[in-house]
């Protein structure tokens, strides 16, 4: 889906129906157990959380003048996309949900490198979306990504 959209109302405005409920649902998991730091904004045209430049002022280093991405949540021509960058930098975190979501739900994780694809709109498992936020702070966000950063700017 092509969304263009200057804030988030307006993004969730352009969804169909059943794609507003599922995301205005995992916004409000989100926003309930999101540490405190992550700034909620649109970005790269979806509801995006961030690590805002008043506390990372580098920002993002593709584009400097664009915050950290932390979460983004999409819908896409054949799903609902939650991208979780903390999955793709720790493999820890990755494998602790993918056990978890084994456990939780019925049908088979459908994922990325960074990118949760939720097609059962029947079948997300909303606590465990808000026990994945909760589990990385600003800090160590911060931390991690500075780390990844160094190491590919080593190779």
């Amino acid at each position: 889906m092509n969304i263009h959209a200057s804030n988030i109302k307006e993004y969730l405005s352009q969804l169909p129906e059943d794609r507003r409920v599922v995301l205005e649902n995992l916004r409000t998991v989100i926003l309930e157990h999101l540490p405190e730091g992550f700034k909620e904004t649109l970005s790269y045209n979806m509801i995006g959380y961030v690590v805002p430049h008043s506390i990372y002022p580098k920002g993002y280093h593709t584009d400097p003048t664009l915050p950290l991405p932390f979460i983004n949540l999409g819908s896409q021509k054949n799903y609902i996309a939650i991208y979780h960058m903390g999955i793709y930098a720790d493999q820890q975190l990755h494998d602790w949900f993918v056990t978890e979501y084994a456990k939780r739900c019925k049908y088979k994780l459908d994922m990325g490198k960074s990118c949760i694809r939720l097609k059962r709109m029947d079948d997300i498992p909303y606590d465990l979306i808000g026990e994945l936020v909760e589990k990385i702070t600003v800090d160590e966000w911060v931390t991690s990504y500075d780390s990844i950063k160094s190491k590919r700017n080593a190779d």
